[in-house]
Parts: C-alpha cells; sequence; structure tokens
C-alpha cells in the first residue's frame, strides 16, 4: 500500500504540491492525471525517493519515504518521463547494468533478466543497440529496466508520450498485463489509456488533489448529451411531427442532424435526463403510429475529458471524491 499524507513540495517561492493525501492499495492501477504543470511529476519523484518533500509524508508498505529511501527504492520500479537509456549500449548490456544496480547477481540476475526479456517482448532485440531500436522498443527497455528487479509497485511517468498509435496500443496492453499482479501508478496525458488500463483515477491542478474516482463514477457526475434518434421513414414527415410532438412550450429541441442513407435519419432531441423517460416513450409511440423503424435512440454520456477540463480550468475548493456502490448502480 501507497500512503500519501498532506504533501507540499516548494521550489523556491513556487508551490507544487498544495497539500496532497492519498492512498493506494496493493493490487490497484491507478491513472494519474493533470495539465503541464500540475504536479504529477513532482508527486511521483517524491513516491520513489528522487525527491524530498517541504512537508508531508509518504510511506510504502508503512516505510517511510524520507527515513529508509533505499529500502522503498527496493520495492518500486520507475520509468521516468525521460527514459533513463544509454543509447551506446546494447539491449542485454544494459538490463546486466541496470540489473547490478539494483544488486542482482549470477542467477538471480539471469532470472530478473529472462523474465522481463519475455514480459516486454524483448526477444528480437535482445542484442541491437538501443540507438537502433524504435521508440515504441526503448519504451519497452524503459519498462523493462524498472521491472529487472521484480518490485511490487511500478511507478510509469508518461511511458506512451511520443509513440504512434499503434505503439501505444503495444505498451497500454503490455501496461494492463503487468497491472494483474502489481500496483501500479500511471501518469499520461491520453485519457484513453487511462478509461482502458486503470481501475481509478486521481486528477491534480495547480498542485491540489481535485478528483479521485473511477472513470465511470467521474464521468457521472456530469449531465449526459442531447437524445440521438435514428429513424427511418419519409424526412419531412418525421420532422414536421417530432416537432408537433414536441412544441417550443416543453422545452425540447428537435434539430435534424443528417442522413444515414436513403430513408434514414438522425435527429436530435434536446431534452433534460428528468424527462428521458417520458420523451423516449413519446417518440416510440409516434414512429409505431406511423409505421416508420426506429433503428437507435441513445443519450451520450459525459466523457471523462469534460469532467477533466471542468476540474482542471474551474477553481475547486474541494476534492470531488466519487466512489462505486457495490451494486454498481447508485454514487455516493
Amino acid at each position: 500500500m501507497i500512503q500519501v499524507e498532506n504533501l507540499v513540495k516548494y521550489y523556491g517561492s513556487f508551490v507544487a504540491l498544495r497539500g496532497i493525501s492519498f492512498e493506494v492499495p496493493s493490487g490497484q492501477v491507478l491513472g494519474f492525471l493533470g495539465p503541464n504543470g500540475a504536479g504529477k511529476s513532482t508527486t511521483m519523484k517524491i513516491l520513489t525517493g528522487y525527491l524530498y518533500p517541504s512537508s508531508g509524508q509518504v510511506r510504502v508498505d508503512g516505510i517511510d519515504v524520507q527515513r529508509d529511501p533505499l529500502t522503498v527504492r527496493k520495492k518500486v520500479g520507475y520509468l521516468p518521463e525521460t527514459n533513463p537509456l544509454y543509447m551506446d549500449m546494447r539491449v542485454d548490456d544494459y538490463l546486466r547494468f541496470v540489473g547490478g544496480v539494483r544488486g542482482l547477481r549470477g542467477k538471480e540476475m539471469l532470472r530478473g533478466i529472462q523474465r522481463v526479456v519475455e514480459v516486454c517482448g524483448l526477444a528480437r532485440v535482445y542484442r541491437k543497440e538501443i540507438r537502433e531500436l524504435s521508440k515504441g522498443y526503448r519504451q519497452r527497455v524503459g519498462l523493462a529496466q524498472a521491472m529487472i528487479h521484480d518490485p511490487e509497485i511500478l511507478v510509469l511517468d508518461e511511458p506512451t508520450s511520443g509513440l504512434d498509435p499503434n505503439q501505444i496500443v503495444e505498451i497500454r496492453e503490455l501496461i494492463r498485463s503487468l497491472g494483474a499482479d502489481r500496483t501500479v501508478l500511471l501518469s499520461t496525458h491520453y485519457l484513453q489509456e487511462v478509461e482502458a488500463t486503470c481501475d481509478r483515477i486521481l486528477i491534480v491542478a495547480r498542485g491540489k488533489l481535485v478528483a479521485d474516482g473511477t472513470s465511470r463514477s467521474l464521468t457521472s457526475t456530469l449531465p449526459a448529451g442531447p437524445l440521438t434518434v435514428e429513424i427511418k421513414g419519409p424526412k419531412n414527415k418525421i420532422e414536421t411531427q417530432l416537432k408537433e410532438l414536441f412544441p417550443a412550450e416543453t422545452g425540447v429541441e428537435v434539430r435534424f442532424l443528417g442522413e444515414e442513407g436513403p430513408e434514414d435519419f438522425l435527429f436530435h432531441v434536446g431534452t433534460s435526463p428528468d424527462s428521458d423517460e417520458h420523451v423516449r416513450e413519446a417518440i416510440f409511440d409516434l414512429v409505431s403510429r406511423n409505421g416508420w423503424k426506429l433503428l437507435e435512440m441513445h443519450r451520450r454520456p459525459a466523457s471523462l475529458e469534460q469532467v477533466f477540463r471542468k476540474l482542471t480550468l474551474d477553481p475547486v475548493e474541494e476534492p470531488l471524491v466519487v466512489k462505486e456502490a457495490s451494486t454498481g448502480g447508485d454514487h455516493v
């Protein structure tokens, strides 16, 4: 378990962290989000013992990072934003070098190298110079150096930065597999990456924690988008009767969106979620009476991007903490 209590960090007169507190239980994949300069990298460097806080406390498995940083570093693997590679070394030589720094010797060193080569998919490039590798493979080597001592915790700062879409998918799948048997802290700007790989999300802004929850629970705090209706039938009649069904005084906006095919049309029906059931039933009855075909009717939920923008652009006095209830339905 990782415990962070009231973490504060000054760089001269600049306040990088303003009292951040959170806990990460064992076996969780945690996404750490925030705009540039929010304090993500500073927090990760403090967690791994590379920086000391101005005040506050960090404990890893009950061990204070400031009092016993060497013991903590044995439990943690760290991939910083700038990948710590020596370009003139071969992959095998580099892994032996890192393993030696980590105190691995003999059979323990051999087992460590074999494990990370297999897990990180490095067999094809094992005897190549690092300078010859693509950026995707370099990131894999960076992950391998973070894992070679088989740590309980992985701290990954922007592991997919600068990669192309195919490489991002590869590294994302690798991270997801790593999270099966260890704790992972993942800092990234890619929201899709967090949604695809993380059990829980923290959002920081201006050095403060502004949100803590799952992707589903955080997006549920914002209203869903408008109702989109796809109906097959004569466009003019459909549009006319929808507007007659929902005149202006009802507060429901009907707008034609586009054509999906012959007699296949999309309409925007702007209404509040509170009246959602009534509006859906009225549309279904209208389509049924006229013998048209209702092909689709859905309301797009709020996105994590919308939550992120709202919390990082607007001042937030208290962090948004949303936990999913055990029933999977309600939120508290």
